[in-house]
């Protein structure tokens, strides 16, 4: 009977031997996963390091130092932060609390000498998610850049080249007349467009309509959440040294 079970020839021999083989192949893959988990974890936390660097012009586009370098560049001139929807830093979530980025002076650490925001907007096929930096004007932006997405390689997939990326710098978020419009992406080039507009847009991507559009409306929606901060810095009040304690948040 075991004779003609462990015949190769047996139907019965193929399939438990198929099993086996799905077994030994799931429980190494399952270990290699979890021994895994740590290091996949430690590289999404260096890419989002380098990501807020590039934003923020103090890392240059396409280049990648040794990670000792990004943590300790990353460490003296980003701070982590949390406030509420006027721009105070206070000390933990609440449910209407927003992460937030100051950009650290270079000669005085306490300093803030710009801000970041997180980017999360609906794609055309995707999410898209992304850092939108900021001079210490609150309206001048100084660095964009978009670390995932499911964009079209070659069309809405230019959202990650550095020509699209570039070309917000500078750009502004309020009109000739000091009202808010955000920064938009134009249907083409921005030189086509009336000259009062032209500080509040970017050059568009050609066969990307849709992609420019949606994160338009991201970046807008994102920008009116935390319009408290901006506010805040347009009326210097996160200029100079922001607390060095946070304040307590309110009870939710």
């Amino acid at each position: 009977m075991f004779e003609n079970l462990f015949n190769k020839d047996n139907k019965v021999y193929v399939v438990l031997f198929a099993l086996a083989t799905s077994l030994i192949c799931s429980v190494l893959i399952t270990a290699a996963a979890s021994g895994l988990k740590d290091r996949q974890q430690e590289n999404i936390d260096l890419d989002r390091k380098v990501n807020l660097l590039r934003a923020a012009n103090l890392l240059p586009a396409g280049t990648k130092p040794p990670k000792q370098e990004i943590v300790a560049m990353y460490d003296a001139r980003i701070r982590d932060v949390i406030v509420d929807s006027q721009g105070n830093v206070i000390q933990k979530d609440t449910k209407d609390s927003m992460h937030l980025y100051f950009v650290r002076g270079e000669d005085d650490p306490e300093a803030v000498a710009g801000y970041i925001l997180p980017i999360n907007t609906r794609g055309l096929w995707g999410k898209i998610y992304g850092y939108l930096a900021f001079e210490n004007d609150g309206q001048t932006v100084s660095g964009f850049s978009v670390y995932s997405h499911s964009e079209t390689p070659g069309l809405g997939g230019e959202i990650e080249s550095n020509w699209f990326q570039n070309n917000f710098k500078g750009k502004k978020i309020l009109n000739s007349q000091d009202k808010f419009v955000s920064v938009g992406i134009a249907k083409g080039k921005v030189e086509n467009l009336p000259k009062n507009k032209r500080e509040n847009y970017v050059d568009g991507i050609s066969g990307a309509t849709l992609t420019g559009k949606y994160l338009s409306e991201g970046i807008k929606a994102t920008l009116e959440q935390y319009e408290g901060v901006s506010i805040s810095f347009r009326q210097k009040e996160l200029r100079a040294k922001p607390p060095t304690e946070a304040k307590p948040a309110a009870e939710s």
